[in-house]
């Protein structure tokens, strides 16, 4: 790297904001293409979008496809600021044109191309094969999504990402396409993620196409269908997503599975590669640079271990369900990915499943046990690493076979933390849970209530989607004085009710509410989109009466059993 390019570096990382996007070009640092390899098969304009078996390497270079007349709709503030960026970049014709796929205006050092990644899949630690156009599983990996984009930031190494940049040869004959439903939807979930508190990818810009329409099944208005009952016309929309890298699990997996069998002679030396560059890429500043490879890789799983069960906590504590935890939507780095048919727990159900093609063994409560397969299988792919060291390999079993009672415990103390409890009370919390349950309570809403630690359960009763009974009033009132008297013995309630606010929401992700965001985006208005960026900016804390009487509310019954609403197919 030249010395002026360093220097120019050098100047945008003392404060001031990259402006346009001369200044952005020169802060790009490929470390993902520059450190492993391509796909021998590849072509080296990226003109490869068409399915095929993809054996080796570690990405193929792809050349997004523009969406056609692309028109900005919102970008990040919260993100653009965090990364040194002027708001003024959106304005900026090859920003925009940049970030709507046309990567064609890359400017040195910029790469004029972007890269797509395999992964293998498996649901629940059992290895998926069959959905692969191939029937080996060489045609899994980003199918749409597309980096184009790897820089420094303030010191900070970060990826950018088109989710809906068009066909990779993992598009499986899709069309490599995000429709304005779906963008909008990771676009402001991501922030919200990031808002609440919970390690996650973020969103950096949304573009929608006013002119390029893609067909997908969907809900007619109204429908109380299961699965989608008609096909319906979208606009294409590209959302950029970042992250310190977009490594997962089931990347790790892919080449395990090469290692295991014995795909080409450079196996397992790729399968290292990747390993390495997940350290350097996400656990720099946790793994000693000079201790061997081995000690490396236990550390690793480790620390792995710790980010996961501290990231399921979190998305339990908010009420979040991925929906879909496979291995290949679980990132190494131990952070949210992939935000397709998630969706957040209104009405209490430990069963809630937003996604109608998931089961219940990704339903809410069931994400400790996902997650735990999960790291099974990120463990089993790191062991060929280690094959020659039985020490090594019982160390990295040990951390494998520790993580249920450690995410049990963790769970417990968030769910302590959560009703304002010092010490762990195990029936209190599982009378909660049932009473919860029994009374149809909101899960956000309840939360939120107890964390002002009112004088009686009055307040309490607009948590339900029911009126309770004096039977059930009766055992409301038991609880809630075991609690209160448990409380008052512990400290100060001032502070409790300070900590707890910290961790229970005023405001959740109600689809109800989105609904109207995109379908009035789709109608070339954008005011509801960047009100909910508003009200998802801040969720702890409460709005002025008329915006809290409308986003702090339970969900209307016309919109249980809706279609698209309380549940959906994948919102592509």
């Amino acid at each position: 790297m030249g010395k002026n390019l360093m220097s120019t570096k050098s100047e945008l990382l003392k404060g001031k904001l990259t402006e346009n996007f001369s200044e952005f070009s020169k802060l790009s640092d490929y470390s993902f293409m520059n450190s492993l390899k391509a796909d021998p098969q590849s072509t080296k304009d990226g003109n490869d979008h068409k399915p095929r078996s993809v054996y080796s390497g570690h990405y193929v270079p792809v050349a997004p496809k523009a969406i056609t007349n692309p028109e900005y709709i919102s970008h990040s503030k919260k993100l653009f600021k965090e990364l040194g960026l002027s708001s003024d970049l959106t304005k900026d014709q090859n920003f925009s044109r940049f970030f709507s796929g046309d990567i064609s205006v890359a400017e040195y050092p910029m790469s004029p191309i972007g890269w797509a990644t395999g992964y293998a899949l498996s649901i629940y630690g059992t290895e998926y094969t069959q959905q692969c156009p191939f029937g080996t599983g060489n045609g899994y990996g980003d199918g749409r999504a597309i980096s184009v984009f790897e820089g420094l930031f303030n010191g900070k190494r970060v990826e950018m990402q088109l989710k809906g940049g068009g066909p990779t040869p993992y598009c499986r004959g899709a069309d490599g396409r995000a429709v304005l439903r779906s963008s909008v939807r990771e676009f402001l979930a991501q922030e919200f993620m990031d808002a609440l508190g919970i390690p996650t990818t973020r969103s950096l810009t949304l573009y929608v196409s006013r002119s390029e329409i893609v067909s997908r099944p969907w809900y007619s208005k109204g429908s109380k269908y299961f699965e989608p009952d008609i096909m319906i016309n979208n606009q294409a929309a590209i959302t950029t997503r970042v992250a310190p890298s977009f490594l997962r699990v089931g990347q790790i997996e892919l080449f395990a599975r090469r290692v295991r069998n014995n795909s080409h002679n450079e196996a397992l030396n790729e399968l290292k590669m990747i390993v390495q560059h997940l350290i350097d890429r996400n656990y720099k500043d946790e793994i000693e640079h000079e201790i061997s490879f081995e000690s490396k890789i236990i550390k690793l799983a480790s620390l792995y271990r710790s980010r996961l069960i501290s990231l399921i906590a979190n998305w339990m504590r908010v009420g979040y369900c991925q929906g879909n935890f496979n291995s290949d939507n679980c990132a190494a780095g131990g952070y949210t990915l992939d935000y397709g048919p998630f969706g957040f727990c209104e009405l209490f159900d430990p069963r809630f499943q937003p996604w109608t093609g998931g089961g219940e063994h990704f339903s809410f409560f069931n994400q400790p046990s996902a997650a735990e397969v999960n790291f099974k299988t990120f463990c089993s792919s790191l062991s060929p690493l280690l094959s020659e060291r039985k020490q090594d390999l019982e160390k990295l079993e040990e951390i494998k076979n520790d993580f249920a009672e450690l995410m049990d415990n963790e769970l417990m103390k968030m769910w302590t933390n959560k009703l304002g409890l010092e010490r762990i009370n195990k029936s209190l919390i599982n009378e909660f849970f049932n009473l919860m349950v029994i009374s149809k309570a909101d899960f956000t809403i309840l939360f939120r209530k107890l964390s002002n630690i009112p004088d009686n359960i009055s307040s309490l009763k607009d948590s339900f989607y029911l009126p309770i009974d004096d039977e059930l009033s009766n055992r409301w009132e038991a609880w809630f004085k075991n609690w209160k008297s448990i409380l008052k013995k512990e400290a100060n309630i001032k502070a409790k009710s300070a900590s707890m606010k910290s961790l229970n929401p005023v405001y959740t992700w109600r689809e109800w509410m989105v609904v109207p965001a995109y379908e009035e985006a789709g109608k070339g208005n954008y005011e509801k989109i960047k009100e909910l960026q508003v009200i998802f900016s801040n969720p702890y804390k409460e709005q002025l009466s008329d915006i809290d009487q409308t986003y702090n509310r339970l969900k209307p019954s016309e919109y249980f059993n809706c279609g698209g609403v309380s549940h959906y197919s994948c919102s592509s």
